[in-house]
């Protein structure tokens, strides 16, 4: 027989087996995500970037997509979370700005809430935090060199504008919409001097998110 006791590493002895019963509907199991699923846009954001000559300042409009997924089991571990697709573009312009995609996960047990993402530049990154189920405010945090919260960079960029940290602050507001403001930290090569790269911005809902596959094959 198995125990469930946590050994000195604060985690259950037993690694493998997996919650008995999990609730197949994600939507009622997102915590203080639950109010960012759906379909989402943004018409006001702000970058705020490094240049040459100085920082630089770029409006931008976006599209984020946030769908629910099944529930994720690590053994006795579960998440619940959501896969999104942020695509960002100038005013007017038609190439792309930014795209990032990734998981917003929350875990129920501890309170802990995760973002993954990932850009087509070259790199990856985990950020995570703590918070109520009901908050409707929360930051999460990553940092250069961590093996739980970090980021990972192909070789140009860490050279040259390596990511110290990464902090993201979201707000759900009362309004409906829901914010975001982040901050990446950079060392850029040839000074000894920090950047700020800012961005924020408020997204308002144009789409009703889609169930997660579970609920869809039962007809839910």
């Amino acid at each position: 027989m198995t125990t469930q006791r946590p050994d000195a590493s604060g985690f259950p002895a037993d690694i493998y087996t997996e919650p008995a019963e999990i609730d197949p509907d994600t939507m009622n199991n997102l915590g203080p995500l639950a109010p960012l699923a759906g379909v989402w846009e943004g018409k006001r954001g702000l970058d705020v970037n490094p240049k040459a000559d100085g920082p630089a300042e770029d409006a931008y409009t976006e599209r984020y997509e946030l769908h629910p997924i099944d529930p994720q089991p690590n053994g006795p571990q579960l998440l619940y979370g959501l896969r999104y697709h942020q695509h960002v573009l100038r005013p007017g312009k038609p190439e792309t700005f930014h795209d990032q995609v990734g998981y917003w996960l929350w875990e129920p047990a501890t309170g802990t809430v995760v973002q993954t993402l990932t850009i087509p530049r070259g790199q990856v990154a985990l950020a995570s935090g703590t918070a109520a189920p009901d908050a409707k405010a929360f930051e999460l945090v990553c940092t250069f060199g961590s093996p739980t919260n970090g980021t990972c960079s192909i070789p140009f960029l860490d050279h040259a504008f390596r990511t110290l940290e990464y902090r993201i602050k979201v707000a759900v507001n009362g309004d409906g919409t829901w914010s975001y403001d982040q901050l990446t930290l950079l060392k850029i090569a040839g000074t000894d001097q920090l950047f700020r790269h800012t961005d924020r911005s408020t997204l308002r809902k144009v789409g009703a998110p889609a169930p997660n596959w579970l609920l869809r094959g039962s007809g839910g």
